[in-house]
């Protein structure tokens, strides 16, 4: 499959890749934490009652393994190990033993005094740092939530410095800055308060076999967010909550060679999301056999400030979208592919290069390809794609979202693929059906302001009410 994609990349695409060597991200990463000290937090004082904090004994324990050169801090089984922040240290692996969870505190005394660095886990310039163990770290995000809400949780804010906005001034459960040579694996990552695993300007990064769980009800609760970072293979990852689940981001750097395979993912959010932080290049990423279910948006970008996106893969995914309340991102489309300055002081910029090959969705809404004048969609292709177009709850359609910024909610005939500022479409093989019972009359297959489309492609392309 993926000599196949390498060969519809080239042939089809104007900047092509020559091999497939160097468009997919490398793989050859390196082990974490080679070394074969293991220490147990409880020789060093963690009582593990859930109750009292045990930061000191864990900070303790993982700077002796630090300083012996390396290997792994274990946390027993059947404790509940209550910390402030602790700092992961090079080539140390915390083994969180099945049954054990390590629980973050729910002060904000319990941080550092700078905002960015509120995990409750944090690696800083470190190599070859991991977690693994079969346990669970728990950011007891519940303690956080001021006011349980239909519609959308109100959540704590710490918000006193200004070092951070509103709402989102809330704890992160684990993450890694400006390391290298990271491996997390066999965790159950539970209920973050804010973002749960960040990576921040790392490199070589493997991610799997990991269960990421937050509240459905509670924003900004993403499951992996890859910020600045490159060399980053996710695979066998499950992750079930509130916002973005998979969010590449392009911040202070350029985020190239993602690879995201055989992982299955629920949210209210986008499932795979890159932005809407976009000052700087997405290049190279290839997201391969995944099942969204039950999301608000399935495949998406949010390009907002400038950067520009390349060579970019989708294949074998399967997705279902649904409404959910109009106070959360998204509009239940299946493909939702964007720029568009976020304001007056942002441009836009350009997306091109991208192949969805062997997607089938379900959803109560089109795909959206929206360019804007000064940065267009360029040379995307469909290949092999069912999309199939069933109402099933009652909130209000007619609605294109374009949030962040931009234009916002606005009103819409829908559309089964919506166009504006594309330069270049190759439709092959795909077919379109509405489900009459529901569709309302809504079986609209195209939709598109023709002065800003061109250069069209329709090969076997079907559109059917049933």
């Amino acid at each position: 499959m993926a000599v196949l994609l390498l060969f519809f990349l080239a042939f089809h695409f104007s900047r092509s890749i020559s091999t497939l060597a160097q468009f997919l991200p490398a793989t050859r990463l390196r082990e974490s934490g080679c070394g074969g000290f293991v220490v147990s937090v409880v020789d060093y004082g963690a009582v593990g009652d859930g109750r009292r904090y045990d930061t000191w004994a864990i900070q303790a324990a993982i700077d002796e393994c630090a300083a012996m050169g390396g290997g792994r801090v274990r946390f027993p089984a059947g404790r509940d190990y209550l910390t402030a922040t602790v700092v992961l240290r090079s080539r140390v692996v915390l083994e969180v033993e099945k049954g054990a969870r390590i629980l973050g505190g729910t002060r904000e005394e319990d941080y550092p005094a700078d905002a960015a660095r509120w995990y409750v886990v944090l690696a800083e310039n470190a190599t070859g740092a991991g977690i693994t163990g079969g346990g669970e770290i728990n950011g007891q995000g519940e303690a956080f939530v001021v006011r349980r809400d239909p519609r959308k949780n109100v959540m704590v804010s710490w918000n006193r410095t200004g070092a951070c906005l509103g709402d989102e001034c809330r704890p992160r459960l684990v993450g890694f800055i400006d390391s290298k040579d990271v491996r997390i694996w066999d965790i159950t990552l539970n209920q973050p308060a804010y973002w749960c695993l960040h990576l921040v300007r790392c490199d070589n990064t493997l991610i799997h076999d990991i269960s990421i769980y937050g509240d459905f009800d509670s924003p900004n609760n993403d499951g992996i967010d890859i910020e600045d970072s490159n060399n980053t293979v996710i695979t066998r990852c499950h992750i079930d909550t509130g916002d973005d689940a998979i969010c590449p981001k392009s911040s202070t750097g350029p985020v190239y060679n993602l690879t995201a395979t055989d992982c299955w993912i629920r949210t209210k959010s986008s499932a795979i999301k890159l932005g809407s932080a976009s000052w700087f290049d997405f290049r190279r990423f290839f997201f391969n056999n995944i099942d969204i279910v039950d999301s608000h948006r399935g495949l998406g970008m949010q390009i907002r400030d400038g950067g520009n996106v390349n060579d970019i893969v989708f294949s074998n995914i399967r997705i279902s979208t649904r409404y959910y309340d109009p106070s959360w991102w998204g509009r239940a489309e299946p493909i939702y592919i964007t720029t568009c300055p976020r304001d007056s002081n942002s441009k836009a910029g350009s997306i091109s290069n991208v192949l969805f090959v062997n997607i089938s969705a379900t959803s109560e809404n089109g795909a959206f390809l929206s360019g804007s004048g000064g940065g267009l969609l360029r040379n995307l292709r469909f290949e092999n794609v069912q999309l199939t177009y069933r109402r099933t709850t009652r909130y209000p359609g007619g609605l294109y979202d374009y949030r962040p910024g931009c234009q916002g909610l606005v009103p819409h005939r829908m559309g089964g693929i919506m166009m504006e500022h594309v330069s270049g479409l190759e439709i092959e093989n795909v077919k379109m059906r509405w489900i009459k019972s529901n569709s309302r009359g809504w079986n609209n297959p195209l939709e598109f302001t023709p002065s800003t489309v061109n250069k069209l492609s329709f090969h076997e392309w079907l559109s059917d009410v049933s």
